[in-house]
């Protein structure tokens, strides 16, 4: 399948959030013990929650890489940056999930670490797939 940039970034963000929601849901209701009807509202609100914050967090950091004048993004800073989102979230959804689920907040934070672990494997897996099934074109 042949998109155009912007094309492929739209179906990229479409389906990846669509099949987050999905197994978020999934991973919510066996860590909640609950039934996907009760997770599904939760999951949806932690994806908008975090494609909010992305936006946010990346607009604030590149103000301030441009107040720098940073020119490029070492390995450290790539780390600092990977922290400081994560951290973000975890700030975001830590209450999100002792709210909705009725919890305290260390059974939060094993909810939160198992959605960051499951992200980073389903981003890696979900982000090779879908190169090789809609591949990069470059077009002047």
């Amino acid at each position: 399948m042949c998109l155009s940039p912007v094309a492929r970034r739209i179906t990229y963000v479409i389906l990846f959030e669509a099949f987050a929601i999905a197994l978020a849901t999934v991973l919510l209701t066996a860590l909640s013990g609950g039934n996907a009807h009760g997770s599904l509202p939760v999951a949806a609100a932690s994806s908008l929650a975090a494609v909010i914050w992305n936006f946010i967090y990346n607009t604030l950091f590149e103000r301030w890489e441009q107040a720098r004048n940073i020119q490029t993004r070492t390995f450290a800073l790539r780390i600092a940056h990977t922290i400081g989102f994560e951290g973000g979230l975890v700030a975001i959804l830590i209450p999100l999930f002792m709210w909705w689920y009725e919890v305290g907040p260390i059974d939060a934070l094993k909810m939160e670490v198992a959605l960051l672990v499951f992200f980073l494997v389903f981003t890696f897996v979900f982000t090779w797939a879908f190169d090789r099934l809609v591949p990069i074109t470059h077009r002047n």
